[in-house]
C-alpha cells in the first residue's frame, strides 16, 4: 500500500491504537477498583479484559509494520477511578465496547470506501471480536444488576462461567511483541 496522508482507513487506524491503550488502562483501573473491594473474582476478570485490550493495540502495531506502514504510540487518556457502585465500572466496560465496535465499523467503513481489501480483511476479526464483547458485558451487567447487593452470587457467577472467549482465538491476528 503506497501511504498517502489522506487515508482516512489509516488516520482511524493509528487512531484506534491509541484507543485499544485506553481501554487497557480503563480496564486496569476498573480490575484495581475491584481489587480494592475484595472483589478478586472481578479484579481476575478485568485484569485479563486490560491485557486483551494491550493485545489488541499490538495487533494493529503488527499489522502497520507488516504493510511497512509508519506506527506512532500515541499519549494516553485519563481513566475513572472510582465508583460508587458495583454496577458503575461494569456498565462503564460496556459502554467503552460499544465506542469501540463503533469504531471499528468506521475504520472498516474506510478500508471499503478506500478499496483496502487488505484492511478490510485484517479488520474482519475485529468486528467479530466486538460482537462478543459487548454481548459479555452486556450479560455481565445484567448479572450484576439483578445480583443486587449479593456479591458473593456474583463473584461466583464470574469464576463459574466463561465470559467471553479470555483472548484466546485461533484466528486472532499476530500481535506485535506477541500477545501476553
Amino acid at each position: 500500500m503506497t501511504e498517502t496522508s489522506s487515508s482516512t482507513f489509516l488516520r482511524l487506524l493509528r487512531e484506534q491504537i491509541g484507543h485499544e491503550f485506553d481501554a487497557h488502562q480503563q480496564y486496569v483501573a476498573i480490575a484495581v477498583w475491584f481489587d480494592g473491594q475484595d472483589l478478586p473474582q472481578l479484579a481476575r476478570h478485568y485484569y485479563r479484559q486490560a491485557l486483551e485490550e494491550r493485545n489488541h493495540a499490538m495487533m494493529i502495531v503488527r499489522y502497520l509494520l507488516d504493510r511497512d506502514l509508519r506506527v506512532e504510540i500515541p499519549a494516553g487518556s485519563p481513566v475513572r477511578n472510582d465508583f460508587s457502585t458495583v454496577t458503575e465500572p461494569i456498565a462503564l466496560a460496556l459502554a467503552q465496547e460499544k465506542q469501540v465496535t463503533e469504531q471499528i465499523e468506521a475504520i472498516f467503513r474506510a478500508a471499503r470506501a478506500e478499496d483496502d481489501a487488505l484492511g478490510e480483511q485484517f479488520l474482519l476479526w475485529f468486528l467479530k471480536e466486538q460482537v462478543e464483547e459487548v454481548a459479555s458485558a452486556s450479560t455481565l451487567l445484567t448479572v450484576a444488576q439483578r445480583a443486587k447487593d449479593n456479591l458473593f452470587d456474583l463473584e461466583n457467577y464470574v469464576a463459574r462461567e466463561t465470559i467471553g472467549d479470555g483472548g484466546e482465538s485461533a484466528d486472532a491476528p499476530s500481535a506485535a511483541g506477541g500477545a501476553i
